[in-house]
């Protein structure tokens, strides 16, 4: 069996620059509900679930607003906003060479889980990936993206000495710490780790053919 046989997947600012159309939506959820984020609206806050993201721009955990928000995001997002999502470049082929040479591969991602399908599906990346999981996927919602990446492994008996995670940022890394999985930081998306940030036994990867080349490694 290959060394990285599963290869899982982190997704906003890994596989897809959705930055523009998740800014555009929380920008138009704000103005839709007439508030004033109290910090910008760039692409430091893209990553963290919705509710999280929203919690920071508002400055509150109030739920009422909270919820307000959250339906004018997904209102924008999940209709038409999803489609301006791009994917990176040499992405696809990556996903297209890793399924050619036999890995299995799946996403764990902060995202929630319909718009993840839809974006899948609009750039006609679904067929590559074994499973989807998203925080959202369960009732309860998983509380961290660890407890996500355990519950995958979990459900479809996936071995940590044959897998590796692929992500963009810290919490990517100490989230493939936690479950004892090696850690491939893809360094051309929006948050991107600097070598200060890295953890000593991660490692990086400047674009998506060299990520290509490690992952089908024997």
């Amino acid at each position: 069996m290959p060394r990285f046989q599963y290869v899982l997947f982190d997704l906003d600012g890994t596989l897809i620059d959705s930055a523009p159309a998740i800014l555009a939506s929380y920008r138009q959820a704000f103005a839709t509900a007439g508030r004033t984020p109290v910090v910008a609206i760039d692409e430091s806050i893209v990553g963290p679930p919705l509710v999280e993201t929203l919690q920071i721009l508002t400055g509150t955990k109030d739920a009422r607003l909270i919820d307000e928000l959250a339906a004018h995001f997904k209102a924008s997002y999940d209709t038409t906003g999803y489609r301006e999502t791009a994917a990176y470049a040499g992405v696809g082929d990556m996903l297209e060479r890793l399924a050619a040479g036999g890995r299995t591969l799946a996403i764990a991602t902060n995202k929630r889980l319909h718009p993840t399908r839809l974006i899948l599906d609009h750039l006609g990346w679904s067929g590559y990936f074994k499973t989807v999981y998203a925080l959202d996927l369960f009732e309860p919602r998983l509380p961290t993206k660890a407890a996500m990446i355990a519950r995958l492994m979990d459900d479809h008996d996936i071995p940590e000495h044959v897998s590796v995670y692929v992500g963009d940022r810290s919490e990517d890394g100490e989230s493939a710490d936690a479950n004892r999985l090696p850690f491939f930081a893809a360094t051309w998306g929006y948050g991107s780790l600097v070598p200060a940030e890295m953890a000593a036994h991660w490692r990086a990867f400047a674009t998506p053919a060299a990520l290509t080349a490690a992952l089908l490694e024997d």
